[in-house]
């Protein structure tokens, strides 16, 4: 078979940018070329994501141009999981292929008569460490599309990032559906795989990517002294959802609001200049003016350092699309507004106060033109108006900030 030029579209999370690359990956060693354009592809892989409503409607569109333009379309991710024969309407010449058949790739494109190559490393690589989770949130389609927990062997992981250390990686960012039930079905552990991945050599650091609260909760204790490693971001991102008891039961999240402050408090205790990062949903079914107000005032009291806030959608077959007492979209956003307005209030505070601090990083990003973005030790992106290579380490000092990233200067590098 000739060689196929491909392109991979990922959207969604990082879980799914990460199994993009992995496809990337698959398609070079099959000695197929990576292009950088969609109109340069023979094909087109569209890594899907199905998250809310607008996001779904956006799949459905990219797939039709896409189908309408005479390219070749494999259709992967957790749209092609759980909602395939919507996309089937739409391009009725795509193949599917769900995200736990990924090994079947090589079987819908063959080799190609080049050579196999390893793509070029990067600067950040994500490495997923399982698929699915344990929860059983009533507004969350994706756990239809990646099932229940499914662990990666822990040597496999870091046999992997030693492989992209060596290769040239700088940042590694460890993913999954909830990176801290890790383990809980084969017996490894969060603490166990992050013992190990700073334990390799070489100078790099680690973002550990999102937890649910409640299993955070159950191995803190002896997460703790592992993710105060210096190789590991001091930034945690654990999704609240709501300050409401009453919605946080309806939403099946397994903990209370006083637990989430909690877990808070103590996080800060074990490192005060961590960065925190939670999610929002505005006007989830039954939610009232009052539970709003709960929200509203645990995000004053918790202060996090960045909000995420998601006006509720209805999913397919999700036990909250048939609740009663839907909220009207118009209150859902009036709500999304006055979150949103407090989160931008509380980071500009939180950003101002870094103004004037040192700090050493790697450049691991570009930024706008003539500008590179360098991540403080707790994940802050602070914009430096240089021209350096990725990777480069350097040392910065803050010298401004806005609401949603602190502006730089390199002392020396």
């Amino acid at each position: 078979m000739k060689t196929v030029k491909v392109y991979v579209e990922s959207y969604g999370c990082t879980m799914n940018h990460g199994e993009g690359e992995k496809i990337e990956t698959t398609m070079s060693l099959l000695g197929h070329e990576i292009v950088s354009d969609p109109s340069d592809a023979d094909l087109i892989v569209l890594n899907t994501c199905t998250v809310i409503t607008e996001t779904q409607n956006r799949m459905l569109k990219r797939a039709k141009e896409i189908s309408e333009d005479g390219k070749k379309l494999i259709i992967s991710g957790c749209m092609a999981s759980i909602q395939p024969e919507d996309l089937i309407s739409v391009a009725p010449n795509a193949q599917i292929i769900d995200p736990k058949n990924y090994h079947k790739l090589p079987s819908l494109v063959g080799n190609g008569d080049g050579l196999p190559v390893i793509k070029n490393p990067t600067i950040t690589s994500i490495l997923p460490i399982a698929q699915g989770c344990l929860g059983s949130c009533t507004y969350c389609i994706t756990r239809f599309a990646r099932g229940t927990l499914c662990s990666y062997p822990l040597q496999d992981l870091v046999s992997e990032a030693k492989s992209l250390i060596q290769t040239g990686t700088k940042e590694l960012l460890v993913t999954a559906q909830d990176t801290a039930c890790y383990g809980f079905d084969t017996g490894s552990t969060l603490t166990d795989l992050i013992t190990s991945l700073t334990s390799l050599d070489g100078r790099f650091m680690i973002r550990i990517g999102m937890m649910n609260p409640n299993n955070l909760l159950k191995i803190l204790k002896e997460f703790m002294p592992a993710w105060m490693n210096p190789k590991v971001y001091k930034f945690i991102h654990i999704p609240v959802q709501s300050g409401s008891p009453e919605i946080l039961k309806s939403m099946q999240r397994s903990y209370s609001p006083e637990e989430f402050k909690n877990l808070v408090f103590e996080l800060r205790s074990y490192c005060p200049e961590i960065s925190i990062s939670t999610d929002v949903i505005t006007g989830f079914p039954g939610e009232t003016d009052v539970d709003h107000k709960l929200t509203m005032e645990l995000i004053e009291d918790i202060m996090p350092d960045t909000v995420n806030v998601t006006r509720y959608s209805a999913r397919p077959n999700t036990p909250a699309a048939s609740f009663s007492h839907q909220v009207p979209g118009w209150i859902s956003k009036d709500r999304s507004r006055e979150l949103t307005k407090l989160r931008f209030k509380i980071s500009e505070s939180k950003n101002n106060s870094q103004i004037g601090k040192d700090f050493s990083g790697i450049v691991s990003e570009l930024g706008k033109p003539g500008t590179m973005i360098v991540r403080t030790n707790s994940y802050r992106p602070v914009v430096i108006c240089e021209k350096l290579p990725l990777g480069s380490e350097v040392r910065v000092r803050i010298t401004d900030s806005k609401s949603t990233y602190l502006i730089g200067e390199i002392i020396s590098s």
